[in-house]
């Protein structure tokens, strides 16, 4: 009977099945909930955030405030595209915060906004869920392994799903572009890619991955045409001067978010455990040259571990030296550690790393520590992050001392290869 439940639970449609149910639950949930008063600041941000001035916060004294304002942004966005209204400035009447996303993703919402919230959202939440699902599916590891990364990443992205996030969705992308150029995909691979940068814009790092297989200028040239169409898509509803000034408040409003908060990243480490602050114009710096340096394996573009190692790489990288990295965000980070950990040689000290990842960074913000716990270590000390930290240092090590022989173990390997 027990190999029997852990046979079923080690199946793909298993896990389908658990990720709708999830997404389709945490909707549920979150309308269930209802309304409350705004609470100045808002749980969970950061006192440097830029909602955190004044002049912002005292706007929303007295408002009701429901439990997927996440959600709520993203709908009223395709709205205020199409009554020509400024996309990113703060509406009190209708959600907390900004949105902070391009013009096109706003007319994708269209696709939800006129359907009742449980509806609307529940379509948000499952096509968050699938992304992931179809993405690590995609990965070239066995059924079984990948099942194992499907239940490892679950916890966090029902962090993800709760609170109406968009982060599910920019993991599935930047792995499923992984995944069809390994397939020889590059118009796939390029969409992909594109539409994670037109959510936001750190999805751009994915264009890295064009390095590591042949036919480049065909990337080039199916990336430009995706660019160039998501661009203009926006024509659609609201004319070209409107269009042209949305882009340019967008710009504007990234740059003001930029100069805020150090959020659960390397710079948020190092001010709440050390006391180091304002450097975090320094860290990205550094952050980037790291990341630059694991391209010098020219050696190993080739090999197929490398490949799946700097995907694991980008992916934690993203969330680290995110400036505005929150609890949800993690999803990503997490698939990235989980990626690490099935593509590498097994051994004790990755396995540690590994627990670590998943007690303090998928169950560190959770029920699972007491209120206590969270409020006066885990948030303040920015505890979610660290084993993440860890592991792309390890990453990191990994791919510079990554023989040109390297490869997946063979009991982890896909049927196919």
């Amino acid at each position: 009977m027990r190999q029997k439940i852990q046979e079923r639970l080690l199946q793909p449609q298993t896990l389908l099945i658990v990720f709708i149910i999830a997404a389709i639950g945490a909707a549920v949930q979150m309308i269930l909930l209802g309304t409350h008063p705004f609470i100045m600041p808002k749980p969970g941000t950061f006192p440097n955030d830029i909602m955190n001035k004044p002049e912002f916060m005292n706007q929303f004294n007295g408002k009701q405030m429901t439990e997927y304002n996440n959600y709520l942004i993203f709908k009223y966005s395709f709205f205020h595209l199409l009554d020509g209204t400024n996309l990113y400035t703060i509406y009190p009447d209708r959600h907390w915060d900004f949105f902070k996303y391009s013009p096109t993703f706003a007319l994708f919402m269209g696709t939800m906004a006129y359907l009742p919230d449980v509806l609307g959202l529940s379509i948000w939440n499952i096509l968050n869920a699938i992304a992931v699902y179809y993405a690590i599916r995609m990965l070239p590891l066995k059924t079984k392994t990948q099942c194992m990364i499907l239940w490892f990443v679950a916890m966090e992205l029902l962090t993800c799903l709760q609170n109406t996030q968009s982060n599910g969705l920019m993991a599935g992308l930047m792995i499923a572009a992984y995944g069809s150029m390994q397939r020889g995909k590059s118009l796939w691979a390029t969409l992909w890619i594109v539409l994670a940068t037109y959510i936001k814009v750190y999805g751009a790092i994915g264009f890295c991955l064009f390095l590591f297989y042949p036919d480049k200028i065909k990337f080039i040239l199916y990336s430009a045409l995706w660019m160039v169409v998501f661009a203009i898509l926006p024509l659609a509803v609201t004319p070209m001067h409107t269009l042209i000034d949305q882009y340019k408040y967008w710009a504007e409003l990234m740059i003001a978010d930029a100069q805020a908060a150090t959020g659960m990243s390397v710079a948020g480490w190092l001010r709440t455990w050390f006391g180091i602050d304002n450097v975090k114009s320094t860290v990205s710096v550094v952050g980037l040259v790291l990341f630059l340096i694991q391209f010098v394996r020219i050696d190993v573009y080739k090999n197929e571990v490398y490949k799946l190692l700097m995907l694991a790489s980008m992916l934690i990288w993203v969330v680290i030296f995110n400036h505005k990295a929150e609890s949800p965000t993690f999803i990503i980070s997490i698939a990235g550690v989980a990626i690490w950990y099935y593509a590498t040689p097994k051994a004790t000290w990755r396995t540690v790393v590994f627990a670590l990842a998943f007690i303090f960074t998928s169950l560190g913000t959770t029920d699972i520590f007491p209120p206590y716990v969270r409020n006066h270590f885990i948030y303040p000390y920015t505890i979610k992050v660290v084993p993440c930290i860890v592991a792309w240092v390890l990453v990191f090590a990994d791919i510079l001392m990554l023989k040109r022989s390297a490869a997946i173990s063979p009991d982890r390997l896909h049927e196919a290869h």
